[in-house]
């Protein structure tokens, strides 16, 4: 009995000892340390391929953006090419609208002006013909300062006519400038009056001109 308690009250046993090849032990250490590295290399990796992937859908996306704007702009070219001709004809008819105005600009109601000049005539004289050129084009804001039409109005009458007094009233009117002049005798019962006058530029009727104002 007191054997067997000895024995069970025994503490300590036999010690470990490792026993396998340190060549084995190395291996093994070894080949942790390797699939350390092998972990760290794919999460790099993975880092590497994210980093990528990333980037590349960055790229798609700026790609997409250019190709849209691209097409946009493709698009308003074509629309520009497409207003051209309205452009150009618009383009032309402002200048036959300014060429006009620069052919017309001297334009003058002559009928009006005749008008005018049988106000200053006596009852028995009237016109039988004129010879009236219109002048230059209009340079300055006051027509009154420049020479417009002139030219010469020939007048009959029945009787002997006062001709400075026909003068004086025509140099009188508005948009005369001058007025000179000369009698003759047609025949023993007709006279002729043949007077040199000059008007201003308010006799231009400035209708083809106002089309050119903005």
């Amino acid at each position: 009995m007191a054997l067997a308690s000895a024995h069970a009250l025994t503490i300590g046993g036999a010690p470990r000892v490792n026993l396998l090849p340190r060549a084995v032990i190395e291996r093994r250490e070894r080949s942790g340390l390797i699939r350390k590295w092998g972990w760290g290399l794919a999460g790099a990796l993975g880092v590497v391929v994210l980093a990528t992937g990333g980037a590349y859908a960055l790229q798609l996306g700026a790609q997409q953006r250019l190709d849209a704007e691209n097409a946009a702009t493709i698009d308003l070219l074509g629309e520009l090419a497409a207003l051209q001709p309205i452009n150009q004809k618009l383009q032309l008819e402002s200048e036959l609208t300014g060429f006009r105005a620069r052919a017309m600009g001297t334009d003058v109601e002559w009928a009006g002006v005749l008008d005018t000049i049988r106000t200053a005539l006596p009852g028995d004289v009237g016109i039988v013909e004129y010879a009236l050129s219109p002048g230059g084009l209009p340079q300055r804001d006051d027509s009154a300062l420049e020479t417009g039409a002139q030219g010469t109005i020939s007048f009959t009458s029945g009787a002997p006519a006062d001709i400075v007094g026909l003068i004086r009233s025509v140099r009188a009117l508005p948009g005369v400038i001058d007025a000179d002049g000369w009698a003759n005798t047609l025949s023993g019962s007709e006279y002729r009056y043949d007077l040199r006058v000059t008007f201003d530029q308010s006799i231009y009727t400035g209708a083809y001109t106002e089309e050119t104002a903005p």
